[in-house]
């Protein structure tokens, strides 16, 4: 169990822009990248043991592809690739595998937290999720996941007009120990107002976060992380500089 204390504190909050707050994310990131590290190599040890499971090397990508001529009838989605042994079981497990690692996300959003406030981060604060609000982080996971992997799916165009409305989720989960569907109900209400700004702050978060593609693809362990920490720059934006949480020891 949790105790939550409101006091005067340091820390910064941007402006309601898109700019200001891309620049208050990178800000913060610099003082929580190498925990994000730590979040993605966990990752892709359960992506790792899920392919191990399923028999279905995920990695494998493109590799196999013939030519960009297989996608010219537009039939992307029949490609062999996607249809292969254990393909099915593989995203199953996959996104089992996704709904527990998202209170990491809430680890990181906690840490982000600690250091705009210049309090020392612990290791152990990136498992906060796990001990803090749980089962409502789960749910909203849940939930959250099949609604963007739907969107995804319908060509991927609509994942990006859809994700915007989920950007202070997590936020909301851990400072504000909400139950998911308030969560749900308060980032959908915050955003649908302001759709211009999440809009173009999450295309543009999400646009950073897969820059390490680039670099040989390694390089998205590093970035990949990054628009969860726009999540807490858009929270202290449109909400204020979050109370700090004590754990009871």
């Amino acid at each position: 169990m949790s105790e939550f204390n409101e006091f005067e504190q340091q820390g910064s909050v941007p402006e309601r822009n898109t700019g200001s707050i891309i620049s208050h994310a990178f800000e913060m990131y610099k003082g929580v990248f190498l925990y994000a590290i730590v979040a993605m190599i966990l990752y892709i040890i359960g992506d790792v043991i899920v392919q191990s499971v399923t028999g279905y090397n995920s990695w494998g990508g493109f590799r196999d592809f013939r030519s960009f001529n297989d996608f010219e009838d537009g039939d992307f989605y029949s490609y062999e690739y996607w249809n292969g042994p254990g393909a099915s079981f593989y995203y199953l497990l996959s996104f089992i595998l996704n709904v527990f690692l998202c209170p990491l996300y809430v680890g990181l959003i906690y840490m982000a937290n600690k250091y705009n406030t210049k309090i020392t981060i612990e290791f152990s604060d990136l498992f906060i999720g796990y001990r803090q609000n749980f089962g409502n982080i789960l749910i909203y996971s849940l939930i959250t996941n099949i609604i963007l992997g739907i969107s995804a799916a319908l060509c991927g165009i609509p994942f990006f007009f859809v994700f915007p409305l989920f950007l202070l989720g997590y936020p909301i989960l851990l400072f504000e120990n909400a139950t998911a569907m308030d969560a749900l109900n308060k980032t959908y209400n915050i955003a649908k107002e302001n759709y211009g700004t999440f809009l173009g702050t999450s295309l543009l978060g999400l646009l950073i976060s897969v820059a390490g593609l680039v670099l040989c693809c390694i390089g998205i362990i590093v970035t990949a992380p990054f628009i969860v920490v726009v999540m807490y720059s858009t929270y202290c934006a449109y909400l204020g500089k979050p109370r700090q949480i004590l754990l009871n020891k």
